[in-house]
C-alpha cells in the first residue's frame, strides 16, 4: 500500500488506464483479425487507421503498429492473388 496521497491517486490513475487500454487493445485485435478474413479494403483501412490512433495515445510502441499494418497489408494481398483451392473428390465408404 502506498504511504504517500499522491502516490494512493498514482495507483487509482494506473488502474483506469489500465482498464482503458486493455479495452483499446481488445478492439485493436479483433479490428484486424476482422481485416485478415474479409479482405476488404474499407476494413484494413479502419484497422490501419485504429493501428496509428493507438501508437499515437502511447497505448502500444509506434514500431509495433507499424509491423501489425504491413503484415496485415501483405496478408491480405497473399489472400487476394492467391488461386482458389480445387476441391478434393468425395470418398467412398467401403
Amino acid at each position: 500500500m502506498p504511504n504517500i496521497k499522491a502516490a494512493e491517486k498514482w495507483t487509482r490513475q494506473s488502474a483506469k488506464r489500465r482498464v482503458r487500454n486493455l479495452d483499446t487493445k481488445t478492439r485493436l485485435k479483433t479490428l484486424v483479425k476482422k481485416a485478415r478474413t474479409s479482405g476488404d479494403a474499407a476494413v484494413v483501412s479502419l484497422a490501419d487507421s485504429q493501428l496509428d490512433k493507438a501508437a499515437s495515445k502511447g497505448i502500444i510502441h509506434p514500431n509495433k503498429a507499424a509491423r501489425k499494418k504491413s503484415r496485415l497489408v501483405k496478408a491480405v494481398r497473399a489472400a487476394a492473388n492467391a488461386p482458389a483451392a480445387p476441391a478434393k473428390p468425395a470418398r467412398s465408404k467401403k
